[in-house]
């Protein structure tokens, strides 16, 4: 039976994300510590933990068949690489910094300055689409500290909270481009294994559906239940299930939670009470 191979990051909040998401997919991994390849129990799945760097090769020579990656990182190395599922975790943004005390008005003010990141291909692409030539330096790690020590002017650099650039008395200017991890593939991928990815990424799916939502529960003067389903965003209908008390009923559906504070605020103006909230593990549709 064919196994199809995996590629997620080694160590880091990346490889943390990846492998919970398998978890919540029903798939158990075997995987010791410093172990570099892990075979699932229960599903044809093959984990390689490898350095982040260097999946995108490994997708494009076909070695893996899928992987776990920041889309920043496709955008760097493998532009043609597909992408099947965003996955909406490990957001981060690619963006310019400078120094605080540096009078930015534009990007033009960066022409003809040194910029140090570990993003080469993604900086020219930038810069060269604005009309701006920049010196680039190419460093590995610690972007953030070259323009303390006379390195660079400025940097382009990973930013997530912002708190590293405020360390480092940096600000940001320019967002080139917002990240997140996504379940890349590889365009030498089998028949065989692109029907077990199909199988992956319909749990993927459901999981992150269930992520994305809240189950509810509300109790609902009959005569209030029309209104109450009209405020509602149901999948289908809401389900209304008769309470002991004559008059009222349960009334139970499901709410994105971008939108949960919003609808509950209604409902309770359009007269439920008892309203119970519950996570969902998994949503199948």
């Amino acid at each position: 039976m064919s196994t199809l191979k995996i590629a997620i990051q080694k160590s880091g909040r990346l490889n943390e994300d990846s492998i919970q998401i398998l978890k919540d997919c029903g798939i158990s991994i075997n995987n010791g510590n410093d172990q570099l390849k892990a075979t699932a129990s229960n599903f044809p799945l093959e984990v390689l933990y490898l350095r982040n760097s260097d999946i995108p090769q490994y997708l494009i020579d076909g070695v893996v068949d899928v992987a776990i990656v920041g889309d920043n990182l496709l955008v760097e190395k493998g532009k043609n690489i597909e992408v099947a599922e965003k996955l909406g975790f490990s957001k981060c943004k690619v963006s310019v910094a400078v120094p605080k005390n540096f009078q930015y008005n534009s990007v033009k003010d960066l022409d003809g300055l040194r910029i140090a990141t570990s993003y080469p291909n993604t900086v020219l692409d930038f810069f060269n689409s604005k009309n701006v030539n920049v010196d680039l330096h190419q460093i590995s790690g610690s972007v953030e500290i070259a323009p303390n020590i006379g390195l660079a002017d400025a940097i382009v650099d990973i930013v997530s909270s912002g708190s590293t650039l405020f360390k480092n008395n940096l600000k940001e200017v320019e967002v080139i481009f917002k990240s997140e991890a996504v379940l890349a593939v590889s365009p030498k991928m089998t028949p065989e294994n692109k029907a077990i990815l199909d199988k992956l990424q319909f749990r993927i799916q459901s999981v992150l559906r269930a992520r994305k939502s809240k189950y509810i529960l509300m109790n609902v003067p009959n005569d209030k239940i029309q209104l109450i389903s009209s405020i509602l965003p149901v999948l289908k209908s809401p389900t209304v299930m008769p309470l002991a008390q004559e008059g009222w009923s349960s009334v139970h559906t499901v709410i994105e939670e971008d939108r949960f504070w919003e609808v509950i605020d209604e409902l309770k103006s359009a007269g439920a009470e008892g309203i119970l909230v519950c996570p969902i593990e998994k949503m199948v549709l």
